[in-house]
């Protein structure tokens, strides 16, 4: 079985993805952990709906959630942390002993770093008048949305798209990537 620890900080719509993709077995996965920073996300009743234990970060600075991560991971069987909207940084000791994977809202590295999340994103995109758009998975580093990149779907954009219309679009591709990304790193490939 190939362990996975999910990081959420709002909705939940790709960490769903992941439990519909292992209850359907499409993954060979079990999620051990979902963690927020957000006490009132959904992707917290999400996840108890699913039977899977959660845990809500206390503290608030960087280094002390860091600290406070690392020693409530350390009581897991980690295999792979995925971050599915979740908004923090992540700190030195989680990167060091962790493989740390991202979905992101656009093709890095194009509309990535501080505050490119969520609606900003495909926002910036529309007003841009980009051709394209799209999803990233990528690995963690200590700077928002730098890590190497593992795989990109490309998405569309028409003229006639909306930032709604847009981040429906990606939201679909982002949960299909995703799932066929966390399958490499059970079989291996990555």
């Amino acid at each position: 079985m190939y362990n996975l620890v999910v990081f959420a900080s709002g909705n939940g719509s790709t960490l769903q993805a992941i439990i519909d993709a292992i209850h359907n077995k499409i993954l060979n996965s079990k999620i051990v952990l979902v963690v927020s920073n957000n006490p009132d996300a959904f992707a917290l009743e999400r996840a108890k709906k699913a039977g899977i234990p959660t845990y809500i970060i206390k503290n608030k600075n960087y280094q002390d959630i860091d600290n406070e991560l690392y020693e409530v991971l350390s009581h897991y069987d980690i295999n792979l942390i995925v971050l599915a909207g979740y908004l923090k940084l992540i700190g030195d000791k989680l990167l060091s002993n962790y493989t740390i994977i991202n979905t992101h809202p656009s093709l890095l590295p194009k509309y990535g770093g501080k505050g490119m999340h969520g609606m900003h994103v495909h926002k910036a995109v529309i007003d841009a008048k980009e051709k394209q758009s799209g999803v990233t998975v990528h690995f963690i580093n200590n700077e928002y949305d730098k890590g190497n990149i593992i795989s990109q779907t490309v998405v569309d954009v028409l003229e006639t798209d909306t930032p709604e219309t847009l981040a429906s679009k990606v939201q679909a591709a982002e949960k299909i990537q995703l799932v066929n990304v966390i399958k490499k790193f059970e079989t291996g490939e990555l």
